[in-house]
């Protein structure tokens, strides 16, 4: 059952839409003067260059406000909308012209001859990024160390462990196989425990 608030949320959410729907512009207003600065901060965390990231938002908002009459209100618009700007800023990645890109090797556990660690045994990456960032203890070195990811590795881990999608999800997202999210997923995650051991810091 809904409490009173999340009722009133939902009851403000369908009339935005229904307003959206008729061509109202101030509902168009409304929505990008309380939803951009929330869905600019998703475009940044895949496009690390602000002017890509707010394209990406712009798009999205335009995608979404063409399209505004196949919502169908089963999700917040604010999720639907969260979606279209993560595919938005995808297709920025894919599109924008491609510049040799850093290898993660740098920032995966070394070993030694003999097999074992060369430093510190790496600590087990057991939480999700996700949850890592509401801590606020380690919430910005986290963001630091995912920024600091090569773009095909960091992509993978915010869509699986940021945004939650599936592995299945990623991959068509990507235009790459399961194995390969798989595997580049495993090795954004191993970086991201080496760059947060306490002797990293």
């Amino acid at each position: 059952m809904l409490t009173a608030a999340a009722a009133d949320t939902a009851a403000a959410d369908a009339d935005l839409v229904r307003r959206l729907k008729a061509g109202d512009e101030d509902a168009y207003a409304t929505v990008v003067r309380t939803l951009g600065g929330r869905m600019l901060a998703v475009a940044r965390r895949f496009l690390q260059d602000e002017d890509l990231a707010r394209d990406a938002v712009q798009d999205a908002f335009l995608s979404a406000f063409r399209s505004i009459h196949a919502f169908d209100g089963d999700a917040q618009l604010a999720t639907w909308l969260h979606r279209i700007v993560v595919n938005a800023a995808l297709m920025k990645l894919r599109t924008r012209r491609r510049k040799p890109e850093q290898s993660i090797e740098p920032m995966l556990p070394a070993f030694a001859e003999n097999g074992y660690h060369a430093s510190r045994p790496v600590v087990a990456w057991t939480t999700s990024a996700e949850e890592a960032l509401l801590q606020r203890e380690t919430r910005d070195r986290v963001r630091a160390a995912i920024a600091a990811l090569p773009e095909r590795y960091r992509t993978v881990l915010l869509l699986r462990d940021i945004e939650e999608r599936s592995t299945r999800e990623a991959a068509d997202l990507l235009g790459i196989t399961e194995n390969a999210v798989k595997l580049r997923l495993h090795r954004a995650r191993q970086a991201l425990a080496t760059q947060l051991r306490p002797d990293a810091a």
